[in-house]
């Protein structure tokens, strides 16, 4: 049985079941939750390595779960909805779903998607994370410790997800150079880019948020108009 545990939060029974006989055939252990309450306390229970989270729900519904489990814990949340507008896509990315899928979608898909999330994961946050490491990219204020996958902010750990990780180590490896989103996506979600995604730029602002001073008036990740982003030394 594979190590990693993922919990499902649907409280439409025959999704949930689906959705485990798909990651129970790629030897996950599935925890399964049809409220946002009761997925709250198993995650109190059991260690979590990812999250699979319905949106609409009775109670509390998908994206107050999230909010309160992002309040203690950045595992990966990727969310399941109904609705397929960008705005709420934008909504669950914001308040801190690392990836979102329409339903009906691909089982597949998810679990392809599913494999990426836990890859960045597990990267960033390995037993072998070590408290001293020289291999460090300093840009401002920002020091990233790749070998422990650490940011600090004048001294002060900042809590960034896997994907946040990615993004800004990429950005910062090739100071001066400008990623368009699609580059971005590609090179960190390791999938095609499509059309109208705004899961790039949503990111970026929740990257914004946790270190920039001003993220409306960004001083580490600058916007390039009309080109994307880029860091510089």
């Amino acid at each position: 049985m594979n190590e990693n545990n993922i919990l499902v939060i649907d409280d439409e029974k025959e999704i949930a079941e689906l959705i485990e006989i798909y990651l129970t055939n790629e030897n996950y252990r599935v925890f399964k939750a049809a409220s946002g309450k009761e997925g709250l306390d198993i995650l109190k229970m059991h260690k979590i390595h990812l999250v699979i989270l319905d949106i609409m729900m009775p109670g509390i519904d998908g994206l107050e779960t999230c909010r309160m489990i992002r309040q203690t814990m950045q595992v990966p949340i990727i969310m399941l909805s109904a609705k397929s507008q960008d705005m709420d896509k934008i909504l669950g990315l914001g308040i801190g779903a690392d990836d979102y899928m329409t339903k009906p979608f691909n089982p597949m898909e998810l679990i392809a998607r599913v494999k990426s999330q836990l890859r960045r994961y597990l990267q960033l946050n390995g037993q072998e994370r070590a408290k001293h490491d020289d291999q460090m990219i300093q840009i401002k204020d920002i020091v990233i410790y790749k070998k422990s996958h650490r940011v600090t902010l004048f001294d002060n750990e900042v809590n960034l997800t896997p994907t946040e990780y990615e993004i800004l180590l990429l950005l910062a490896e090739n100071s001066g150079t400008v990623f368009s989103t699609e580059e971005i996506f590609e090179k960190v979600w390791k999938e095609k880019y499509y059309e109208a995604n705004n899961t790039v730029m949503v990111h970026i602002w929740r990257l914004r948020e946790k270190i920039e001073k001003n993220p409306k008036e960004p001083k580490i990740i600058e916007t390039v108009w009309g080109v994307g982003y880029k860091i510089e030394d």
